[in-house]
């Protein structure tokens, strides 16, 4: 499959515009599909890290099928690239299996490779984002895709790179044992930030766990999240670092 590639269609992405200097363009390499926006096209270069980065953390899959399949934190080995290492890493920190960071941490390792070519650089994952940029950014919040977005994090220059990664009960494909809308985490990593959300979206199974769930996400900052947003039927919250603003009409 060649590097760029544009069948992998996902309606929210309809809406995420480059600006005047930027360009926007899809990475798909087998079952990872990144929208980026930077400052010029490099999908070609992208395309092929992913490759790399893929090739090595399959390989490592191979021989410790549990990195894979286990629920609960796994230790990576001597022969664990850094990637994987990366993400063993992060799901110790919340109690939750490795693959519940790889979308992070796959996001992550794409914008730190090439932050000298685009200082301006914003990878998307599966709804994961890393967000490097010089310019104040705002990323939405797809609670309910049939009803779009009302909400969104804003982020100004001084608040990036930042991570914000989202787990859901009712959708996407990843697994949640948990029954929100939507919760989103906000932490300097991509890794922290996908693994905690999975924990913390593990957690919320109805309105009535909320408050519980963000006293949760508070008491994480000594793990490396900054901030939190969760949303339970018509229930949202908002705990940390982050600033929740409302999408005008």
């Amino acid at each position: 499959m060649t590097p760029e590639h544009a069948e992998s269609f996902r309606a929210y992405r309809q809406n995420l515009a480059a600006r005047p200097g930027e360009t926007a363009f899809q990475v798909v390499v087998a079952q990872t599909d990144l929208f980026i926006v930077a400052e010029r096209n490099l999908a070609g270069e992208i395309g092929a890290l992913v490759s790399e980065l893929r090739r090595e953390l399959t390989a490592y899959i191979l021989l410790h099928p549990d990195f894979r399949e286990s629920l609960t934190p796994v230790t990576a080995g001597d022969d664990a690239p850094p990637l994987a290492r990366e993400m063993a890493e992060a799901a110790a920190r919340f109690g939750v299996g490795p693959m519940a960071a790889v979308a992070g941490a796959m996001g992550q390792a794409v914008a730190d490779r090439f932050a000298a070519l685009s200082p301006n650089l914003l990878v998307e994952n599966g709804g994961d984002i890393f967000l490097r940029s010089t310019v104040e950014r705002t990323v939405a919040l797809l609670a309910r895709p049939v009803e779009g977005a009302r909400l969104a994090l804003r982020f100004a220059p001084g608040d990036l790179p930042a991570a914000v990664c989202a787990s859901s009960g009712k959708v996407g494909h990843s697994l949640s044992l948990g029954q929100a809308d939507m919760v989103t985490v906000v932490a300097d990593r991509g890794a922290v930030a996908d693994a905690a959300a999975t924990a913390l979206g593990n957690l919320l199974t109805g309105r009535g766990d909320l408050d519980a769930v963000l006293a949760a996400a508070e008491s994480l900052k000594r793990r490396g999240v900054r901030g939190a947003f969760a949303q339970c039927g018509e229930m949202v919250g908002v705990v940390g670092d982050v600033e929740l603003v409302a999408i005008e009409a």
